[in-house]
């Protein structure tokens, strides 16, 4: 093969990772960059290239690479651009292949960061040999990656598979970043379950190892740990965290009917603790012709791996 790699890129609200892929799906190599620490996109594309550089040259140079693949938030396919993207630092439209096309002369595909974990998952992860699935990000925000017939959901604008941003609670529901109310993402995301538990902390005074951290100093990952250790309010958030996905998860099926749902990211690695509340309260929910139908399962791919192997994926397809 003449072009035996790509590059793959994952851009978060909160850092990029990026990797040099193979066909089989090894990463050579990888790096990353603090997404918010370059208010200036073209600040951002200069030190993404400054980070990539060294692991194209160990590749052989860029005549070995084929093409980019980046899953960003808001990234729109058809027209290679990211779109009013609420958890980064750029406003407005950014045209995000026209940049990296230019600064590193190679053939660019973007896609919403979620869709390039679902190409990832069914390339070379749980989902594979599933033709219909929905993979759900569970991250700074939450995604959506909708695969029907085998072929990722893009919509007429590029923009199919928002499901973060369905509403689950139409009355005083939380503030979203998108501007609306009672999004999924402001109770299901990594920042929804720290803010599961500041509401916990000052509405109660029930005993907790939650308030040994300053309120606003409060991550997911510490009411995980609070949680593996017995803690009651700890586990409580949880399960109201898992419950609110399974019904959600109960609505998403009967839209499309899929084989599983996969869940990825930070709070997938909370397993039963997350995945019994889901579906128990999914299986209460859901329309009875699919009860007992659809499989939960956690994503098989190494968080770290998963996105910059479907941007990678991705990358292959790059014009």
């Amino acid at each position: 093969m003449e072009k035996p790699y790509v590059i793959g890129i994952d851009m978060g609200g909160t850092g990029t990772k990026f990797g040099i892929v193979d066909a089989k799906g090894e990463i050579l190599g990888q790096g990353s960059i603090v997404t918010p620490d370059y208010p200036d996109i073209n600040d951002y594309i200069n030190a993404l290239y400054e980070g990539v550089l060294p692991l194209v040259e160990k590749a052989g140079g860029f005549s070995k690479i084929k093409g980019i693949g980046i899953g960003a938030p808001n990234g729109n396919y058809y027209k290679s651009s990211i779109e009013l993207a609420p958890n980064l630092p750029w406003k407005g439209n950014i045209p995000l292949g026209d940049l990296l096309k230019a600064k590193f002369n190679l053939p660019v595909a973007v896609t919403n960061d979620a869709n390039a974990a679902a190409i990832g998952e069914m390339t070379y992860g749980a989902a594979r040999g599933m033709k219909d699935f929905i993979i759900i990000t569970l991250g700074t925000g939450v995604g959506s990656g909708i695969v029907i017939g085998g072929n990722v959901l893009y919509g007429h604008d590029g923009f199919a598979g928002e499901l973060g941003h369905t509403t689950i609670r139409r009355t005083n529901g939380r503030l979203c970043g998108c501007g609306r109310k009672g999004c999924l993402e402001t109770y299901a995301s990594a920042t929804g379950v720290a803010r599961s538990a500041r509401e916990v902390l000052e509405n109660t005074t029930e005993d907790s190892l939650l308030r040994q951290i300053a309120a606003d100093k409060i991550t997911s990952k510490d009411v995980y740990d609070a949680a593996v250790q017995g803690d009651k309010v700890a586990k409580e958030i949880f399960d109201v965290t898992g419950t609110i996905l399974g019904e959600a998860f109960a609505d998403f099926i009967a839209f499309s009917a899929p084989e599983a749902i996969i869940i990825f990211g930070g709070l997938a690695q909370a397993g039963d603790l997350i995945f019994n509340p889901i579906k128990e309260a999914m299986e209460n929910n859901v329309l009875p012709i699919w009860r007992n139908k659809v499989k939960v399962l956690p994503s098989e791919l190494k968080a770290s791996d998963a996105a910059i192997l479907g941007a990678g994926a991705l990358g292959w397809e790059a014009k």
